[in-house]
């Protein structure tokens, strides 16, 4: 059917059997749900019937599986969900690439499919991390040991510190101690950039790049001055 519908090109395929099986439901649930909007896939079932005592028999067409707007709106779903992945590893492989030689913080990673990576900066739970999003780029210490308490104490800390980190970080940060959240952090973001825009990436390499090397110099002291 699939042979047929792509040298046709088509745009509905309808497969009619006397025996649809469980498997052949699955297989046009799958097609309907993975192939574009305007391709439809359909299950027939086709039995011969005879009404009262005429002895002529008529054929009788129930349909097993159809396409659905759930199904496909699922489909483009996972889809793009797919592509976002794929779009974020080749976002991290150029990065990663662009500061190789840069003897950087993360210049020993790999790509990654998440919209983040990160890497410790002198004590566990303690980290710098990158993130980008449709929205924003950002460079980040991520406070998160586990422990709630212990997360805030740690973020105080540096809030002690906050004029003379912003002193030598040269640009005011973002102080988010998120009294809800286990976790907290200290950001330098950029706004109005998408990472799933190519031509922001430039722009964004330099902005999260510098950031991570400007928070490492920031932090390094008051993380190793910090005491439990």
């Amino acid at each position: 059917i699939i042979t047929y519908l792509t040298n046709l090109n088509a745009n509905t395929a309808i497969w009619i059997t006397k025996d649809p099986t469980d498997e052949h439901s699955e297989a046009v649930d799958w097609l309907n749900l993975m192939t574009p909007d305007n391709i439809s896939f359909y299950l027939v079932k086709i039995e011969a019937i005879r009404i009262g005592e005429d002895p002529s028999t008529a054929p009788l067409f129930t349909v097993i599986k159809r396409p659905s707007v759930e199904k496909k709106q699922l489909g483009t779903e996972r889809k793009e969900y797919a592509q976002r992945h794929i779009t974020r590893e080749k976002y991290w492989t150029q990065f990663l690439e662009s500061i190789r030689d840069k003897n950087a913080l993360f210049s020993k990673h790999s790509p990654t499919t998440e919209s983040w990576i990160g890497t410790t900066i002198g004590r566990g739970g303690i980290s710098i991390n990158l993130v980008v999003s449709k929205k924003y780029a950002r460079s980040e210490i991520y406070i998160n040991t586990g422990d709630k308490e212990e997360n805030k104490n740690i973020f105080d800390h540096f809030f002690k510190h906050k004029e003379d980190i912003e002193k030598i970080f040269g640009y005011p940060l973002v102080w988010e101690r998120m009294e809800d959240n286990v976790t907290s952090r200290i950001k330098y973001q950029l706004d109005e950039v998408d990472v799933f825009n190519e031509s922001d990436w430039l722009k964004m390499n330099e902005f999260i790049y510098d950031g991570a090397e400007n928070l490492k110099r920031a932090f390094q002291k008051v993380v190793m001055s910090y005491k439990r």
